[in-house]
């Protein structure tokens, strides 16, 4: 098995609305690799598409955000969003924005994985897969870590079913969200105060494929708990 390399992305200014988010990490990066995920946070894609609103009115704009509302305690909604993504406050937040304004999610954060792709590509003129992240908490367990919210050229899973284990038995349900996994690593090298949106991990095993987060998110009909 390959060691695996999380480099961080420094240097990367700070991103406006219709600034070049691939440019400016491939200016900023070491060379990419055939095979690299480049892991980019939410909020710099956010701020390049102008999805920035004023914070005038938070929970108005949590509500234009949310297509259910789940639970609420004080400020604090947990709602889904139009992605299907259940997390608080439909993913508005106010942390590197500027003052009075909040940033919300991409429309389509995999449409904005594959429009980076494609830079990079061209950029750089090397085949990567992109991630894009964001801050999740978890129902049952204490803290955040970050998920992918949008994807592009990996599968985000790795499938087991069928395989057997060391004992020969056959694994019936396990099915590793690797797409999680590289986002909550490059997380690591990433931080929340830094200054780094972007991070290349290095020698992961994923299986090249046109998909989509969409796919992470289950399907209501499977969810015991809602």
């Amino acid at each position: 098995m390959n060691p695996v390399t999380i480099i961080p992305v420094v240097g990367v200014p700070e991103i406006r609305a219709g600034d070049d988010v691939a440019a400016a990490i491939v200016a900023a990066a070491p060379p990419m690799e055939r095979g690299d995920v480049v892991v980019v946070t939410q909020k710099v894609v956010s701020k390049a598409e102008g999805r920035i609103a004023p914070a005038v009115d938070k929970p108005a704009v949590i509500a234009s955000e949310s297509t259910r509302v789940l639970r609420r305690s004080g400020d604090l909604v947990i709602s889904e969003t139009r992605h299907g993504f259940v997390c608080a406050n439909a993913g508005v937040d106010s942390s590197n924005v500027e003052p009075d304004h909040v940033v919300l999610l991409p429309l389509d954060p995999d449409a904005s994985a594959r429009s980076i792709r494609a830079r990079i590509a061209h950029q750089a003129g090397v085949e990567v897969a992109v991630v894009i992240s964001d801050t999740f908490g978890r129902a049952w367990r204490i803290g955040q870590t970050d998920v992918a919210i949008g994807i592009a050229g990996l599968d985000p899973f790795i499938d087991y079913r069928g395989t057997t284990d060391t004992q020969g038995r056959q694994l019936h349900a396990t099915r590793i969200c690797v797409a999680d996994e590289l986002a909550g690593a490059a997380e690591l090298v990433m931080g929340k105060a830094g200054g780094i949106c972007a991070a290349l991990v290095r020698g992961v095993a994923f299986t090249p494929a046109r998909a989509a987060a969409r796919q992470i998110v289950r399907p209501s009909g499977d969810d015991l708990f809602r």
